[in-house]
């Protein structure tokens, strides 16, 4: 089934996502790894069979599958020395998809799916983003600032077609403050000192289920908070309060949902406009 969607043409880096729920186990998040959105960058060109470019673009897609990232869930490489065969290279996990045995081998599938993805959905192109369920895959000419600011650009949501049954408003007042609480817990340092991961998760009961939410910031994101308290303003629409919803970018990514034990999927997909005009300049149609 396809969505119309719509995507700026000026591109600025992803924000991840955020995301809600109401779901009898957590661990029922990680079933799937499914695709949710791209983005070809056709303004950077594209690149013939046997180029350098490809070559350093197949030597960085190497390089990382044969890396122990799983156990950050993060990777930025690059390769090249001039602008025209100049590739670099992002991947962001899940913040629960790593970390483990059980959870990095995740973290791996998805970036061999990210990759094919890629290949698939823009051959030869020399740029592109792809998100799916458990990571974001960036491909770029040019190189990524650390830190990066955030790029309120390339934004788009998801969300359950069901309404809330109960008081709508008092749901979305709860669901608001409970990410309030998640973005001050956003920072974590790693037992070795020497990363930020910028994830958080939690469950609160909300009346006779538990709510579930999650949010996380790409890692070279330089200002997580505001990404974040930024993208939960984009949860809901004009009173229009959903069982459940997920906000993507290329910095920052928020989920919540509101299900009763059935994984019901998100398929509505809308674009999320940074400024107050609805508009966007290029229209695309996204499998979802």
């Amino acid at each position: 089934m396809k969505f119309s969607y719509s995507l700026s043409q000026r591109f600025s880096f992803p924000i991840l996502a955020m995301q809600f729920l109401i779901i009898h186990s957590v661990s029922s998040l990680n079933l799937t790894n499914e695709y949710l959105n791209h983005k070809c960058l056709f303004n950077q060109g594209k690149y013939n069979s046997g180029s350098e470019y490809e070559k350093n673009l197949n030597w960085v897609f190497h390089y990382i599958r044969t890396r122990p990232f799983e156990n950050v869930g993060f990777s930025h490489t690059s390769n090249g020395t001039t602008t025209s065969n100049f590739a670099t290279v992002v991947l962001q996990c899940r913040g629960d998809s790593y970390g483990s045995k059980s959870y990095g081998s995740k973290c791996r599938t998805c970036l061999d799916t990210a990759i094919l993805g890629f290949r698939k959905r823009c051959p030869s192109i020399k740029g592109g983003m792809i998100w799916y369920d458990q990571c974001f895959l960036y491909v770029s000419t040019v190189d990524i600032e650390n830190p990066s600011r955030t790029n309120y650009e390339n934004v788009f949501s998801m969300h359950n077609p069901n309404n809330v049954k109960e008081d709508a408003k008092l749901f979305a007042k709860r669901v608001l403050d409970f990410f309030s609480e998640l973005t001050l817990k956003v920072e974590k340092t790693t037992s070795d000192g020497f990363r930020i991961i910028l994830y958080a998760a939690g469950e609160k009961k909300l009346g006779k289920n538990t709510l579930y939410a999650m949010v996380q910031c790409l890692e070279l994101t330089m200002d997580c908070k505001n990404c974040l308290t930024w993208s939960t303003t984009k949860l809901f629409k004009n009173d229009d309060i959903k069982q459940g919803a997920r906000v993507f970018g290329s910095n920052c990514d928020v989920r919540i949902f509101n299900w009763l034990g059935n994984l019901e999927p998100i398929t509505q997909l809308t674009c999320v406009p940074s400024s107050v005009s609805d508009s966007f300049a290029l229209m695309t149609s996204v499998d979802c």
